[in-house]
């Protein structure tokens, strides 16, 4: 205890420090604030009263992601996937279009265009995704039915998304972490306070299996969060050799070291960009009625369905394949290997190097995306258990690997700080891992 309010204290001791993480707190309390103020004209009892009956559905987790504003028809309903959405279509339009290609080349010139342009698609994202919303999620008897009332709200949830998207660059401009993730991780664990009781109130109830198995879910879940850490910090570590040099009387190099390749190079990314990708058939089904044998909207709005965790599994893997090709370049790595005088032992420097790095990234990204898939689609497994739906979402899944990530990324940086200044990191032993913990290779 005594060791932690020291460390506590030596974070607020740094100015610049105290400063961001005081920056990061005002802004995420202005978010929070934000997703309970109800767009004018909404009766909110009624809402609330249809919300209280729904549950198990991919709606839900919507909410969780939010903090509730979806389902409380907040300015902030739609939060910032529509901006989670832009990036994913700017990033493979820079696979597939030269122009886009280009811009990734030049800079900060480049990055600044091609921010321009993803929050013009955000803007545009957000225009088409506020009336699925308001015609799905909120019941004619608590809105007006006016043009003028449909054109405000639209209006107003656009400018939400990007006051949100805003508040994001904000925080990873001047606060601490990575401020889209961050925001999403607040609207996550905003209701797991909730969620935990909810649960114990069912296991308590004469059917619901007492104490003891309200003890072994939490153990279980415990567990979960352990491998979770595992599989955001597990690295493949490929031995380097410096070669020797002798400048003057002194001689640089002829050590080991190791190039660290982490199982998940993509972090939180894919989960994240694979359930936006899975919001889709929402606002799509939010024109038609699923009531009529609709295949579709029913199997996809509903979390626990085996064709909803398939797809989200693949578009998983897919993604991580994606992501780790874009944000870990061999090629690259092995030109700075050879211009340091490094070399694997036993591999040829240039080429043959990137080919070796290439096929170990090969190998253990597959297992590590096939695992991450696995941990996504938890919640549904645990649904399955008879666990509540409101708590089935925090047993792995998208939220706990969200948080897991956000967590140890935004202690990592937190850590990075009081090393900087030569004091105690976080931990008595060892350092916490974010994803920028490779520093051989591209920070994700």
């Amino acid at each position: 205890m005594k060791g932690l309010i020291t460390t506590i204290r030596n974070i607020f001791k740094i100015p610049e420090l105290r400063d961001r993480i005081v920056t990061t707190l005002s802004l995420v309390l202005i978010y929070r604030l934000g997703t309970y103020i109800v767009l004018p004209g909404i009766n909110s009892d009624i809402l609330a009263a249809q919300n209280s009956g729904a549950s198990g559905s991919v709606l839900d987790i919507l909410v969780n992601f939010t903090g509730g504003a979806f389902s409380r028809a907040s300015i902030f309903a739609l939060g910032i996937m529509p901006y989670i959405s832009a990036s994913i279509i700017v990033q493979l339009l820079g696979i597939a279009l030269p122009y886009f290609q280009k811009l990734q080349k030049e800079g900060e010139s480049g990055r600044t265009k091609l921010n321009q342009i993803t929050r013009a698609l955000t803007v545009i994202i957000t225009a088409f995704q506020a009336p699925g919303y308001l015609a799905s999620q909120v019941p004619i008897t608590a809105r007006p039915d006016s043009f003028l009332w449909w054109t405000m709200s639209v209006i107003i949830l656009i400018a939400g998304t990007i006051f949100v998207m805003w508040l994001g660059e904000r925080i990873t401009d001047k606060g601490i972490g990575n401020g889209i993730s961050l925001i999403i991780m607040i609207g996550i664990i905003a209701n797991l306070p909730a969620a935990i009781i909810v649960e114990f109130g069912s296991k308590m109830d004469p059917d619901g299996g007492g104490l003891i198995v309200f003890i072994l879910e939490m153990i279980l879940l415990l567990f979960v969060i352990l491998v979770s850490i595992l599989l955001v910090q597990g690295t493949r570590r490929i031995p380097i050799q410096f070669a020797k040099k002798v400048v003057g009387n002194k001689q640089y190099g002829g050590v080991r070291q190791y190039l660290p390749l982490k199982v998940n190079a993509s972090g939180v990314m894919p989960i994240i960009f694979a359930q936006a990708i899975m919001f889709v058939p929402l606002y799509i089904a939010g024109f038609a009625s699923s009531d009529g044998g609709n295949w579709f909207a029913r199997n996809f709005q509903d979390y626990t369905s085996f064709w909803y965790n398939f797809v989200f599994a693949t578009t998983i893997i897919l993604f991580t394949y994606f992501y780790t090709a874009i944000s870990v370049n061999p090629n690259q790595i092995a030109d700075d290997l050879k211009r340091n005088g490094g070399f694997i032992p036993g591999i040829k420097p240039g080429k043959k190097t990137a080919e070796y790095i290439d096929k170990i990234m090969s190998r253990i990204t597959l297992p590590g995306s096939m695992f991450l898939a696995f941990v996504a689609i938890l919640p549904a497994i645990a649904r399955l258990g008879n666990i509540n739906d409101a708590f089935a979402y925090f047993y792995g899944g998208t939220s706990l690997l969200i948080m897991v990530g956000v967590v140890l990324d935004t202690l990592q940086q937190i850590e990075s700080h009081l090393l900087m200044r030569q004091y105690d990191g976080l931990m008595k032993s060892g350092r916490i891992k974010g994803r920028s913990n490779m520093a051989m290779t591209p920070s994700v």
